[in-house]
Formats: structure tokens, sequence, C-alpha cells
């Protein structure tokens, strides 16, 4: 199992623009269709990473949690799916579903949009204002496949909290770390 940390895109940046196939809906949605009035989580997972699974129940209540408080979820897929059938678009739909996923799950077919975001690994996590600047990127807690911690989502929470409660977000952050995006 690799373990491969986020590049930590810097604070600030805006976020790029995409235009992706949701594989729960079917329908293409763009980051303005996914945007939430206080904020956006962008998260670049897939299904068959153990990091990812390790947290997926976490992530699912993140979203039930915050999009009620007008931030945005969406999860994006990058991987190679010629290589890692397991992560095909058809399973990304069987996944969410039985997640129990209230955001939409993304395919990103060309990785264009993984690398418009400098992701790294799943889970990436990436944490937009209002205004699409990048307050938060890195890790979701210190939880991860057989360390023992728990999975609180501690990390991403407390940076959700103070964007939604307009306070500043600690410049301290750590990467996510995980299994590589499969490239092409």
């Amino acid at each position: 199992m690799a373990r491969t940390p986020s590049n930590m895109l810097p604070l600030g940046t805006k976020a790029p623009d995409f235009s992706l196939i949701d594989t729960v809906s079917d329908e293409t949605l763009s980051l303005s269709d996914i945007k939430g009035k206080k904020g956006t989580v962008i998260m670049f997972i897939c299904n068959h990473c153990p990091f990812v699974k390790h947290v997926n129940a976490e992530i699912a209540k993140l979203g039930k949690t915050y999009q009620e408080q007008g931030i945005g979820f969406v999860a994006i897929s990058s991987n190679d799916v010629v290589n890692y059938p397991a992560d095909s678009p058809e399973l990304m739909k069987e996944n969410a579903n039985t997640e129990g996923f209230t955001f939409p799950y993304l395919y990103d077919e060309t990785q264009e949009v993984a690398k418009a975001y400098d992701a790294a690994c799943t889970p990436d996590f990436y944490l937009f204002d209002e205004n699409l600047n990048l307050a938060y990127r890195g890790q979701l807690d210190d939880s991860r496949p057989g360390n023992g911690i728990l999975v609180t989502g501690s990390d991403l929470r407390a940076a959700i909290d103070g964007v939604l409660n307009g306070d500043s977000v600690s410049e301290i952050q750590k990467p996510s770390i995980g299994c590589n995006i499969k490239w092409k």
C-alpha cells in the first residue's frame, strides 16, 4: 500500500473550473453547479484505495452535516480505469449509493481536473471559501488504516467550521496520505 502525500496547493489559489460527468445522476456538472453558498469541499477519492475505504463513512457524514449549512461537496475520481477497473464509472455509482454519498461523484476521465488541482493521492481534500479561494488542503484527520486512531474528520471539520464562522483557518495543515492517483 503506497503512502503518497498531498502536494499542498498554495493557500488562496482560485478553484480551477471543471465540467465532469456525475456517475450518480449521469448529468454533466460544473464547479458552479456544485459550489456552496458559504464554501466548497472538493475531494479526490476512488473506489479501491484502502485509505479512502477507511474514511468513506466519515466523508458521507461530513457531506450530510455541512451541505445543510451551505457547504458544497463533490468527490472526483481521476484514476485510470483501464488498469484499475474497480474505479470504473459504473462501480463509482454503486459505491456512492452503498456509502450513502449525498454529493456528486464525478469521473475525471482525462485526468485534467486532477492535474489542475495538483492532486496527488486518494483521498485528497480541498476546501474553498465562498469566493472559491483555497482555505484548506490536506488530511481529513490523523487516522490511517491500521494505526488505531479513530476517524473523526477533525482537521477538515475545523477548517469548514472556520470558513462557516468567518474565522481564519490555521495555515498549519498536514498533507493527506493515501494511494497515488493512478495516472494513465
